[in-house]
């Protein structure tokens, strides 16, 4: 009887290791990769890094995804993904507008050189930037990224303790 009460607990509480190694899972082959793992060299919002706002972002998203049983593992992947446009913003212009505006398109190109993406990451890139890229997303997953990236970006930039907060994340990485 006692083994099968704790068997029906163990369904209900997933340990933060257990929902860590189902992250990783999800973005192993990613994670990996000298592609992404040269965004740790360009400054993204505050202290942190590039690469540290893309793993902030791809979690946060995984998490909000996996609640609404929405595609946590697309939203994982395009939120990694999502600003893999290999400069630092605060120092390079684009040719072409905006940083604001055009890095998206330069992220998913960049994404596409490097890996075999579905449509819902490559949407989950390119439109991660809406309402100020004009393109509607086509997935829910493509909002949740788009929405958790804005508060990323907003408490990374205002709360320069926020590397802190993610730190056990990324160590698992960097």
């Amino acid at each position: 009887m006692i083994k099968y009460i704790k068997s029906k607990l163990r369904l209900k509480i997933y340990s933060k290791f257990d929902l860590n190694a189902e992250y990783r899972q999800c973005v192993e082959d990613l994670i990996t990769s000298p592609v992404v793992l040269s965004m740790q060299n360009f400054v993204q919002h505050s202290n942190l890094s590039c690469l540290e706002h893309c793993i902030n972002v791809s979690y946060k998203s995984y998490i909000l995804c996996k609640y609404l049983k929405f595609n946590y593992r697309f939203a994982a992947r395009g939120g990694l993904l999502h600003d893999l446009f290999l400069y630092d913003w605060h120092t390079s212009k684009p040719a072409n507008g905006l940083h604001a505006f055009t890095h998206p398109a330069l992220a998913l190109k960049n994404a596409n050189m490097y890996f075999n993406l579905n449509d819902v990451e490559k949407d989950i890139i390119v439109k991660h930037m809406w309402p100020l890229t004009l393109k509607f997303p086509k997935y829910k997953e493509s909002f949740v990224i788009s929405f958790i990236d804005k508060y990323c970006a907003f408490t990374e930039t205002c709360f320069r303790g926020t590397k802190n907060y993610i730190k056990d994340i990324g160590k698992i990485y960097t």
